[in-house]
C-alpha cells in the first residue's frame, strides 16, 4: 500500500457492531455511547475567532478612540462614519500608514474631552465584501445601514457565482453577517443566497494563472486580436463553469474560426434573406428539411435546459452542431420558398442561441437580418415536441449480453416486429446458429438481448 486506506469498511474487534459498515454503524454506536453514559451526541462547527484588523490604509476605518483616561472609547454615534484621509502618503515603514498620518489618528476622547489617539487599523476587507449584495438594493439610502423595505424586496440572491477560492470564508462570512441583520430586523430573510455556483480557476503552464507568477495572460492583447466575443466564447466553452479551466491559445483560435463560419453562414446569405419569413417547420417532405427541423428544435430544447443548469460548454457545442447541420444542408442549392423559410428560422435561432455568449457579434448579425438589434434575446427560440423526438430509433441487439449488432427502426415499433426484424440480421444469425434461443428480452426503444444455450 502507498497510503491508508479511506474507503468505507467493515467493522471487526467492535463487539456489537463486527461486520457492519463503518458509516451505517455510526448512528448506533452513538445510541450505544448515550445508553451507557460515556458519551453524547454533539454538533462542532470547527469556528474559531475572526481577527478583523488590517494595518492598512483600504478598508473601513474602526471606530474607536484610546483615552488614557477613559481607555477604550466607541465613537459616538453622531459621528459616523469615521471617513479616511485622501491626502495620505504612504510610507514603507511596516506598519498602517494610518499610523504615521496625525491629521487622522489625533483626536479628543467623546466623554473627558482630552487628547486621545484613534484606532488606526482598519476592518479586513471580507468585513465590507460579506454584505455589499444587501446594500445593492439600496445604494443611495444614506439614513442607516440599509432601507429594510428595498433590501425585503430584493432579497434572497436568487443566483450566486463566485471563484472557488472564496467558497468557504465569503459565503461563511455572508451567511453570518445576514443572520446577525435578520436578529437585528433590517433582514427578514436568515439565508442570503437561494442558488450557489462555484466557478473554478483558470490554469495555464499547469499553474493558477497569477499575476505573481508572471503567468497571466493579457485580455486587452487578445481582445484587440480576436474580438472580446471569442474570449468570452472560449472561456465559457473550454471547460464547465465549476471546473479549472486550462488556458489554451490554440482554443482561442478555434473559438475564433467557429464565430467566423457563423458570421459567414449568414453574411453571405443576406441577399437570399430579404423578404422571408422565418419558419420553423420544414414545410415539405424533403428528408433533409426534416432533419434539419429535427436539429433545430432538439438544438434549441437542449441549449435552454443547458443554460438553466449553467453546463454553458455543452449549450456552445450543440449550438456548432447546429452550425455544421446548417452548412451540410445548404451544400445544396436552396431556392423553394419553403426551404428558405426554414433556414431563415434556423440563421434567427443560431444567432439568439448565441447571444447570452457572444453578443457583440449575435446583435450585428441580428441587425443584418433586417431586425431591431434592441430586440435581440427578447424572444427566445421555442421547440416543437413534435421535432425533439425522431421518428425513428436506434436500437442495440445483443446476444447473452454480448453487443452483436445495431438497427435503426421506427420508434415504438410492434415489439413481434422488432424480434422477427432482429433475427434477420446477419451478425445475429451468425452468433445464434446452431443454438436454442431461450427468450428474447425487449426493452422499447433501446435494446433486444437474445438468450440461447
Amino acid at each position: 500500500m502507498t497510503g491508508a486506506y479511506e474507503g468505507d469498511g467493515k467493522m471487526v474487534n467492535s463487539g456489537p457492531f463486527n461486520g457492519r459498515q463503518n458509516r451505517e454503524a455510526i448512528p448506533s454506536i452513538i445510541d450505544y455511547l448515550e445508553e451507557k453514559k460515556i458519551g453524547k451526541r454533539t454538533v462542532n462547527y470547527r469556528l474559531r475567532d475572526w481577527g478583523i484588523s488590517r494595518q492598512r490604509y483600504w478598508g473601513g476605518p474602526i471606530p474607536i478612540i484610546y483615552c488614557d483616561d477613559c481607555g477604550i472609547v466607541p465613537v459616538p454615534y453622531e459621528d459616523l462614519p469615521v471617513v479616511l484621509p485622501l491626502n495620505l502618503e504612504v510610507k514603507m515603514v511596516g506598519k498602517s500608514p494610518l499610523a504615521e498620518h496625525a491629521e487622522f489618528y489625533k483626536t479628543n476622547c467623546p466623554i473627558c474631552k482630552k487628547p486621545a489617539r484613534r484606532e488606526t487599523d482598519t476592518m479586513d476587507t471580507f468585513v465590507e465584501s460579506s454584505w455589499y449584495f444587501l446594500k445593492y438594493a439600496c445604494p443611495d439610502y444614506n439614513e442607516g445601514p440599509l432601507d429594510s423595505s428595498r433590501v425585503n424586496y430584493w432579497m434572497p440572491v436568487d443566483q450566486y457565482i463566485g471563484g472557488v477560492e472564496h467558497a468557504v470564508l465569503h459565503l461563511l462570512y455572508s451567511r453570518f453577517f445576514n443572520r446577525v441583520l435578520n436578529d437585528f430586523g433590517l433582514v427578514a430573510v436568515r439565508e442570503p443566497f437561494e442558488n450557489l455556483l462555484t466557478q473554478g480557476m483558470v490554469i495555464k503552464d499547469g499553474a493558477k494563472m497569477s499575476k505573481s507568477k508572471g503567468n497571466v495572460v493579457d485580455p486587452d492583447s487578445m481582445i484587440k486580436k480576436y474580438g472580446a466575443d471569442t474570449a468570452r466564447l472560449f472561456c465559457l466553452f473550454a471547460s464547465p463553469p465549476e471546473k479549472d479551466l486550462d488556458w489554451s491559445d490554440k482554443g482561442v483560435e478555434g473559438s475564433s474560426r467557429f464565430l467566423q463560419r457563423v458570421w459567414r453562414l449568414i453574411t453571405e446569405r443576406l441577399d437570399d434573406m430579404k423578404g422571408v419569413e422565418a419558419g420553423f417547420e420544414p414545410l415539405t417532405d424533403e428528408s433533409d428539411s426534416v432533419q434539419l427541423a429535427y436539429l433545430l428544435h432538439k438544438t434549441i430544447k437542449k441549449v435552454t435546459e443547458d443554460i438553466d443548469r449553467f453546463h454553458l460548454n455543452t449549450a456552445i457545442a450543440r449550438i456548432m452542431e447546429l452550425v455544421n447541420g446548417l452548412y451540410k444542408y445548404l451544400e445544396k442549392e436552396r431556392k423553394d420558398k419553403k426551404s428558405k423559410r426554414l433556414v431563415r428560422g434556423a440563421f434567427e435561432s443560431v444567432v439568439t442561441l448565441l447571444f447570452p455568449f457572444v453578443p457583440h457579434i449575435a446583435e450585428e448579425l441580428w441587425e443584418m437580418l433586417g431586425k431591431d438589434p434592441r430586440t435581440i434575446g427578447r424572444d427566445w427560440p421555442r421547440f416543437s415536441e413534435q421535432y425533439v423526438e425522431e421518428d425513428t430509433v436506434l436500437v442495440v441487439v445483443q446476444v447473452n449480453g454480448k453487443l452483436r449488432d445495431r438497427c435503426e427502426v421506427d420508434r415504438d415499433m410492434d415489439q413481434e416486429q422488432l424480434k422477427d426484424l432482429v433475427f434477420t440480421l446477419d451478425n445475429v444469425k451468425r452468433h445464434i446458429e446452431g443454438k436454442t434461443v431461450v427468450k428474447t428480452i425487449v426493452v422499447p426503444n433501446k435494446l433486444v438481448n437474445i438468450v440461447v444455450k
